[in-house]
């Protein structure tokens, strides 16, 4: 599978008590190349699950791998900031769409059914994979 990882796909890995554990455990298993992601949505993460060791963990064990530049996308970030300024989306959802756009055959993972309003390239809905009832 290619996929992007959201933070709360990350958060509901990462914390046994959530209540999507089981479906992101589950889907962790079948990754055979590591999810990308960004530093905005591991900070995120880390800030949710007060752990920045356990998110430095998961991109030693390779189940993440950094594969986005903020600096070399800023401009479209920031069109897209304008382009959803109703919505207020926080900056790592804005750098997942980016990603989707520049992945475009990679799944977004998350928890997250936001992702069904936002667009990529203005109007291609972006690929997600949701836990069962989110979807």
């Amino acid at each position: 599978m290619k996929g992007i990882a959201d933070a709360g796909f990350i958060v509901a890995f990462g914390n046994r008590d959530d209540q999507y554990h089981s479906w992101a455990a589950a889907l962790a298993t079948q990754v055979t190349e590591p999810l990308l992601t960004c530093e905005a949505v591991l900070a995120e993460a880390a800030y949710q699950l007060s752990s920045t060791s356990l998110i430095f963990d998961l991109l030693t064990d390779g189940l993440f791998k950094l594969s986005f530049n903020l600096e070399e996308n800023l401009e479209r970030v920031e069109q897209l900031s304008d382009s959803y300024k109703d919505r207020n989306p926080d900056l790592a959802d804005l750098c997942i769409v980016r990603m989707s756009e520049l992945y475009p055959k990679h799944v977004v993972v998350t928890v997250d059914s936001d992702f069904r309003v936002y667009r990529r390239n203005k109007r291609e809905p972006i690929p997600l994979l949701l836990p069962p009832g989110r979807g």
